[in-house]
């Protein structure tokens, strides 16, 4: 009895640490291990928060009667651990921490209702939970008194905004901050072990992680983007989402094309987080994830038209 209690508890914990690591696309209880430490480094407390809300999380797959293989791959997990992580961040108060813990259980129940939205498309619901859950408990903070957002949160006027692509060219701080964007880290050794803990679950996909900032962190360039949200990281770490989910993940074909695509597909995250960063300015907001999911929705989209991209 007492051996198969283990059993479960280990099984649980493991299921919990891929739902850590399918936040960047991937299955591995040790990448999440991994990735958990690169947290804990940056911040225990968020780290915290990060391990309490994948529990969350995959408790709620587990009780809820999912599908088993779903909630062993970690799949009601992720969306939670970055929903908990943004409101832990962007909320402030002696409570905010409930309200992250709370976001990540309601974040699971998204994820599930979006899985059967999509379910006959073909599509993956991506992170498209979290983004939305957390944009839509920030704009809450302007009408209920109990919400309060941080002052990290700043709404600027479009009329008063001003382009600025001065600044010191430091790429490689762009490298590494880019990847610890994905999980709100502003740490150079985060960002190494972030990395470490992409190419243990693969060469390909550290290769494209790798690819996939590069490419967006030249296209900011040639675009002329801010050089301040460029090298922390802010136009990168979608990039890097986007090209492994196309490239690698989501790649059934494994033709040539495919790669190149997913390339493109960072590339055009840069455009999208731009004119996302815009809309979302007189609301002090971040477009997170968002550009990710847009690009991918649409590379894989496409791909069921043009089976060859």
């Amino acid at each position: 009895m007492k051996k198969n209690s283990f059993v479960n508890r280990f099984h649980f914990i493991t299921v919990s640490l891929k739902g850590i690591s399918q936040a960047i696309l991937i299955e591995n209880a040790v990448t999440g291990a991994i990735i958990l430490l690169a947290i804990m480094i940056s911040s225990f407390s968020l780290g915290v928060i990060a391990l309490l809300s994948a529990m969350i999380g995959t408790l709620l797959g587990k009780l809820g009667g999912a599908d088993e293989e779903l909630v062993d791959q970690g799949l009601f997990g992720f969306n939670s651990v970055l929903t908990g992580m943004a409101l832990y961040l962007f909320l402030t108060g002696p409570y905010h921490w409930i309200l992250s813990l709370v976001g990540a259980f309601l974040a699971a129940i998204v994820t599930a209702a979006l899985m059967h939205v999509m379910k006959n498309t073909g599509i993956p619901v991506l992170t498209f939970p979290f983004v939305g859950l957390t944009l839509f408990t920030l704009l809450v903070s302007y009408r209920l008194s109990a919400v309060h957002t941080s002052n990290a949160l700043v709404p600027q006027s479009l009329w008063q905004w001003k382009l600025d692509i001065t600044g010191p060219f430091n790429l490689k701080e762009g490298i590494f901050t880019g990847i610890g964007q994905v999980f709100f880290l502003d740490y150079t050794i985060s960002g190494i072990l972030l990395f470490v803990a992409v190419f243990w679950a693969g060469w390909r996909l550290g290769l494209y992680a790798f690819l996939g900032n590069a490419a967006a962190l030249l296209t900011a360039l040639i675009l002329g983007a801010e050089r301040s949200l460029i090298f922390v990281g802010l136009y990168g770490y979608n990039g890097i989402l986007t090209a492994m989910a196309v490239a690698v993940v989501f790649n059934t074909s494994k033709r040539r094309l495919s790669y190149v695509s997913g390339i493109l597909a960072a590339c055009l995250t840069v455009p999208i987080a731009a004119s996302l960063h815009t809309w979302l300015l007189p609301f002090g907001l971040p477009p997170l994830t968002l550009p990710f999911v847009l690009s991918t929705w649409i590379f894989l989209s496409a791909r069921k038209v043009l089976p060859k991209l």
